[in-house]
């Protein structure tokens, strides 16, 4: 099991993009988290197995029809196993 912790930049905020990145985290059986940043980047900590957290990445960056995904800055880490599911987190 591996942690993603990722910041995604771009058309992001008040286009659905946070909602579709927790639809699609959970059909793809995924725990963690994602949440706006006030600098207009989205934040995302996601925990599962390496290869699908790689397919979560390639749905993100296609990202929800209104968003425009320019750039997302990935770190993997060891998984912590902190997460039962996932969750939509206020702003930061």
């Amino acid at each position: 099991m591996k942690q993603l912790h990722a910041f995604v930049s771009g058309i992001v905020q008040g286009v659905f993009f946070r909602q579709f990145t927790v639809e699609t985290a959970r059909k793809l059986g995924l725990v963690g988290w994602v949440r706006n940043l006030r600098d207009g980047r989205v934040e995302i900590v996601a925990e599962g197995e390496e290869k699908i957290l790689k397919d979560f990445l390639d749905a993100i960056k296609k990202g929800y029809d209104h968003a425009k995904v320019e750039n997302i800055a990935t770190k993997f880490l060891k998984s912590k196993g902190e997460f039962v599911s996932f969750e939509l987190r206020e702003t930061a």
